[in-house]
Order: C-alpha cells, then structure tokens, then sequence
C-alpha cells in the first residue's frame, strides 16, 4: 500500500510518501502532492475523534462530524481538517483516511474516563485521551522487542505532552482529558490547574482578556520563562537564569509524580519510554526523570547507539528504560492498511 501520510501536530506539520520499505519526508503538503498521483490511499492524522475506535473512511459527513469538535481541539483540529480539505480538492479520486488520536484511549475503564459531575454533563464531558497513536506506535515497538513487558507508562514530550498507561498493549490510563490542555506541562499550555482557579481568573481576567488564549498559548514553559523551547530553557538554566531553573522544576515536577499516577493505576511498573521531540533528543530532561524515580527503580544509561528503538537501561535498574522514535506515519498505515485488505 503506498500512502500519503499527512501528519499535524500543535507545533509541527509532518507528510510523508510510504512506499514500503521506503518513506519520502516532506515539510508541506505542496511539496509531496506532486506525488500523490500514483498513491493508494491519503491518511490523515486528526486529533480529535470523538469516541470512535477505528480509522474510518473520510467523506463529507466524516468531515462535518470532526468539525464539531473543533472547539475540543482548538490548535489541531482546524489545521487538519485544512488539510483534509485540500487533499480531497487536489486528490478527488484517492481514498482518504482519518485516524484518529483519540481513539487508543477508547478502552480505558469508565472510572478512568468519567468525571465526577452531574449525568447531564458527565455524559458529554469525559476524559478522551490524545496522543493515542504515538502511544499505540512506542507500544507496539516496545512490545516488539521486549514481549515481556506488560505494565507500560510511554512518556510522549514534544510541543505537546501527555502519558499514557498502557497494560498488555491497551491504554488504561493518560494525562490529558476532555481536552489536549490538561495533564503536564507543556510548550505553550498550562496541563493541570485547579478549576477553580480558571473560575477565578475568568471573573478577574480584564475586559479584553481570553482565559483560553492564556492557558493555550501563554503558559507552560513560555509563561514560566518566556521561552518555549525545551533546549533554549536548558540552556538558560545552566547559566543560573532563576526563571528558567523554575520552569524546569516545574516541568519535571508534574512529569514525574503523573508517572506515579501511572504506575499506581497499572499496580506497578516494567518499562518507561520516552518518545516525541523532547523525549526522543533530550537525555538532559531523561536524566531528570530517571534521578527522580530511582527509588521506584528507574536508573538509565545513555550511552547505548542510535537505533530507532534503544534501550536505556543501566545495570542493577528494576524498571526498563526505551527511546522510541515517533513514527506516527507508520503507525497511522497500520492502522488503516487491514481496511484496504
């Protein structure tokens, strides 16, 4: 199956020509439709799903349905169904695809998935989960090398950051809910806050102030430092910038006690995995979360190659340690290559 694989990300757009065993990357979506002439299928990532669980054929009622849930995603979800709209004009006769970020997280239990509000809310508002492809594909690539593990927490960090706890390769558990802002901390936004402190700064935010474009594009990273680059922010640290140093805190602070939620929810742990922008190219903030987790037998070892799947692992550490490269392109056409069969 050749595909055309489009890919975008709250801070990043990737598209890539498969044509197994080989992948053409590309940096727009002008640049590789000149080659979608002679492709099988076009496969969209999209963020929001609501509650499906599979891949599903895009067609104009498909599209009518992700648009509703815009307002659930409101920096993904427009840019993909941009997207969509443009490959359908230039590619009118290649089938095309949505899948899905949503739809991993659609076996976790309901006590995972409900919020504790009235039934007229709780049936619409629950925890949906995002990043489920990444996750699905660091599970599947750890699965692979390591049959062993059962218990899985699979740290996705990029511009966007969520964790997700898998058992026996299905999500039981993540970070991020109802929307993509909450969980960890991020580039950009904010991950968990008191509700009750939205409440308060909605009613004290001034007149021309949007709460939403705060916690959105104002905090996280940018809002603690002013940077929202992971490696400007460490390097600032390093030379003693006390906003910068605090934003790292915080950073690995939230990271490492939802790794422990994580762990609780899967009664215990056998391997950690890294993945995403600053997952895959940080060891820094690795280094970070592994000092911080020693006690529950975290010790990783960086000196290990390049591979697209490393293990990390140092010597006498209880818990295995992986990078994982995020390969979503390939995990979006396995997904979707047993619908073509």
């Amino acid at each position: 199956m050749r595909a055309l694989v489009v890919n975008a990300g709250s801070t990043s757009l990737k598209v890539s020509v498969l044509d197994p065993p080989h992948t053409e990357s590309f940096d727009t979506l002008g640049a590789a439709l000149p080659r979608a002439d002679d492709v099988d299928v076009v496969i969209h990532r999209v963020v929001h799903g609501g509650a499906r669980a599979n891949p599903a054929l895009l067609d104009d009622a498909l599209v009518a349905e992700l648009r509703a849930l815009v307002e659930l995603a409101p920096l993904h979800q427009p840019a993909a169904l941009d997207l969509i709209d443009d490959c359908r004009a230039a590619c009118p006769s290649v089938p095309q695809y949505a899948c899905f970020d949503t739809s991993f997280h659609t076996t976790m239990p309901p006590a995972a998935r409900t919020y504790a509000l009235p039934k007229r809310w709780r049936e619409r508002v629950v925890a949906f989960g995002f990043h489920g492809i990444s996750h699905a594909w660091s599970s599947r690539q750890v699965s692979a090398v390591a049959p062993g593990v059962r218990r899985l927490v699979v740290a996705h960090l990029g511009g966007g950051a969520s964790l997700c706890a898998v058992r026996d390769g299905r999500s039981v558990m993540t970070t991020m809910g109802f929307t993509p802002l909450d969980g960890l901390v991020m580039a950009t936004r904010s991950g968990a806050i008191d509700p009750g402190a939205v409440l308060w700064m909605v009613e004290h935010a001034d007149d021309d102030e949007d709460v939403g474009q705060v916690l959105e594009h104002e905090s996280g990273l940018v809002g603690l430092c002013g940077d929202a680059d992971m490696r400007v922010v460490l390097q600032r640290s390093d030379r003693g910038d006390r906003d910068a140093r605090l934003a790292i805190d915080v950073y690995v602070q939230r990271l490492v006690t939802l790794i422990g939620g994580c762990v609780a929810a899967l009664g215990g742990i056998d391997a950690l995995t890294f993945t995403g922008g600053v997952g895959e190219h940080s060891p820094r903030v690795r280094s970070l979360t592994a000092e911080r987790l020693e006690w529950l037998g975290v010790i990783i070892d960086e000196s290990t190659g390049a591979e697209p799947v490393r293990e990390i692992t140092a010597d006498g550490a209880g818990v295995r340690t992986f990078v994982v490269d995020a390969r979503e392109d390939l995990e979006m056409a396995a997904q979707v290559a047993p619908l073509r069969a």
